[in-house]
């Protein structure tokens, strides 16, 4: 099985930065803080809350960041609500980029995305002209540890059998697609079969790449690395298709 490309690959090394740098626990207390306004703060009754506290959790949040989550979610503490917006720019070399922003404030946010753009030469698109282009799916993306017994074949038999929709491994990647019910549990399998995780969520998958070449990839890098530099900004999906 195959798709994914050294695109992707750039885009998990970014990550693990991210990670390093806390935005990640970012990310994780806006979407528990989302769940909780929603429905609640008890995660027995609200299950959009008990996704988020384990995926927060998967990726090592600190339980005191998200008890603070849930109580701003509900109103124990002070704060803007949170919303989640998405924008779409065409990035360069035609690349096609969906940019999903967690915020308190759309005017700021939009605001801001407009003028990366800009500044990165890109421009700002309407989200229908290139939201068509992908499809939203779960990706898990994990590196293989000293603790994994098991051979890729076998490995593949048993993700297949957990709802593995497209499995590849590349640089010492390997990327699982697969439908939005089953990620979570692909997730914590590989992380039991010896692997550590460091990407794993809904993504924008695309369907229509661009190829991209040569010094466009380092203006590309440039472009979503700007882009994901804002603080509203939580992930940046391309159509890049890297080649040579």
């Amino acid at each position: 099985m195959s798709g994914h490309s050294k695109w992707h690959n750039i885009r998990v090394k970014k990550t693990a930065e991210d990670a390093r740098r806390g935005k990640v626990y970012t990310r994780h207390a806006r979407l528990i803080e989302m769940a909780a306004r929603a429905g609640g703060d008890d995660p027995v009754t609200n299950s959009s809350l008990r996704v988020a506290i384990d995926n927060a959790r998967a990726e090592n949040v600190p339980n005191a960041n998200i008890e603070r989550a849930i109580k701003k979610g509900i109103g124990a503490l002070k704060g803007e609500q949170m919303a989640e917006v998405l924008y779409a720019a065409m990035g360069p070399g035609g690349v096609a980029c969906l940019i999903e922003c967690l915020t308190d404030n759309k005017n700021r946010t939009l605001g801001n995305v407009k003028m990366i753009i800009d500044r990165k030469g890109g421009r700002f698109a309407e989200t229908a002209s290139v939201q068509w282009m992908f499809t939203h799916k779960g990706v898990v993306s994990a590196q293989r540890t000293a603790a994994s017994t098991k051979s890729l074949e076998e490995l593949e038999l048993e993700l297949i059998d957990f709802g593995a929709e497209d499995i590849d491994e590349s640089d010492g990647v390997l990327t699982v697609t697969t439908g939005v019910g089953e990620w979570t549990k692909i997730r914590d399998f590989l992380k039991q079969s010896g692997y550590e995780v460091v990407l794993a969520g809904m993504q924008f998958v695309p369907t229509q790449k661009t190829v991209v070449t040569g010094e466009v990839v380092q203006k590309l890098v440039t472009f979503v690395e700007g882009l994901e530099e804002d603080d509203d900004v939580s992930q940046v999906s391309t159509n890049a298709e890297i080649t040579g």
